[in-house]
């Protein structure tokens, strides 16, 4: 008897700590993003702590890039639509610049109005900083590559969407040119977004 009572005592905790599991956010890693502070497309500084206490999604891409830039602006705005179909409010997208040479605010802005995104204000396209810096920080932040050959007019890069939590930490990365995972995305903010900064 005494067994059967242990046993049932047993089940049930294993199912109380499989329905707690289910709600929350699982990171596939941690990187810390480094301290930065760049111009948005309406000339506004945006440095990581304005970042800190929002959970963001982050992309890297460039206005004359002639393949994967395109379906990643487009893929990131029908996520978008998708928040917003959500009720999801407390987030932002950050699309950095990899060719910040010729991406200008004005450029920028330009480039996201093309895709006429449901609510612009969550967006900030960044730009106003050396090519090394932004290679640097894909690479050192993101784990993410970005080249540009002497010369060439295009960047070779990664095609990820990657999910930064409250405290600045890229805890997720998906897929963001093609097969995007979008009900995976929207699913893994809401539950970041209840969470709580740990800084």
């Amino acid at each position: 008897m005494r067994k059967k009572i242990f046993l049932l005592s047993i089940t049930m905790l294993m199912l109380v700590m499989s329905a707690c599991s289910m709600g929350g956010f699982k990171a596939d890693h941690k990187y810390k993003i480094e301290p930065f502070e760049f111009t948005n497309q309406h000339h506004e500084q945006v440095s990581l702590d304005d970042l800190k206490g929002t959970v963001w999604i982050a992309q890297f891409v460039f206005t004359n890039c002639e393949t994967v830039c395109l379906p990643m602006m487009a893929n990131m705005t029908d996520l978008q639509k998708m928040l917003h179909d959500e009720g999801v409010e407390d987030y932002k997208i950050v699309s950095f610049s990899i060719d910040p040479k010729n991406d200008t605010p004005e450029a920028l802005q330009e480039y996201v109005d093309a895709f006429e995104p449901v609510d612009q204000s969550k967006w900030e396209m960044l730009t106003g900083y050396s090519q090394e810096t932004i290679e640097n920080l894909a690479i050192g932040s993101f784990k993410t590559f970005v080249s540009k050959a002497p010369g060439e007019d295009q960047v070779v890069h990664g095609t990820a969407f990657s999910l930064v939590n409250k405290d600045g930490v890229s805890v997720k990365t998906y897929s963001g040119a093609e097969e995007v995972p979008y009900e995976e995305i929207v699913k893994d903010m809401k539950a970041l977004i209840k969470e709580k900064p740990k800084s």
